[in-house]
C-alpha cells in the first residue's frame, strides 16, 4: 500500500497487476489500482477535478485530468471515506502513477491533495 497525507485528508492507493487482462506478447500490461480517501479534517471537502501523471518504464509520461474520479465529485464529511477502483494500461512491465485531488472545503477553499507515488510492476 501507498499513502499520503494532506491537510488531515488521506489518499492510500493498492495497485495490482491483471494478468488475464494482459498481453506481454503484444506490450500490454494492464494494472489495476484501488483508491480510498479518507477526510480526517473537521469540515467537509468534495473532490472536484482530478490530476494523474503516469509514467512507463522508459519514462514516457502521461498526463490525465478530468472531474471528479469514476464519473462522481464525492462528498466526504469528517470521518467519512470514499473508496473506487480504475485501471491503467502499459505498454511496459514496469511504471509508475503519481497526481494531485482538487477538492474543495464547504467554505469554498481549494485543497490540493498530493496521491502518492505508487508502483506499478
Amino acid at each position: 500500500m501507498f499513502e499520503s497525507t494532506t491537510r488531515k485528508i488521506k489518499v492510500e492507493v493498492h495497485p495490482s497487476y491483471v494478468r488475464e487482462h494482459s498481453d506481454p506478447a503484444q506490450s500490454y500490461y494492464y494494472f489495476e489500482y484501488k483508491v480510498r480517501i479518507i477526510n480526517g479534517g473537521e469540515t467537509p471537502v468534495q473532490l472536484v477535478r482530478r490530476h494523474w501523471i503516469i509514467k512507463d518504464a522508459f519514462g514516457e509520461m502521461e498526463e490525465v485530468a478530468g472531474d471528479g474520479v469514476v464519473g462522481v465529485q464525492p462528498l466526504l464529511k469528517p470521518g467519512e471515506s470514499f473508496e473506487y477502483s480504475s485501471f491503467c494500461p502499459l505498454s511496459t512491465p514496469t511504471g509508475s502513477m503519481q497526481g494531485k485531488y482538487y477538492m474543495k472545503s464547504s467554505y469554498g477553499e481549494e485543497i490540493e491533495v498530493e496521491i502518492p507515488l505508487f508502483i506499478l510492476s
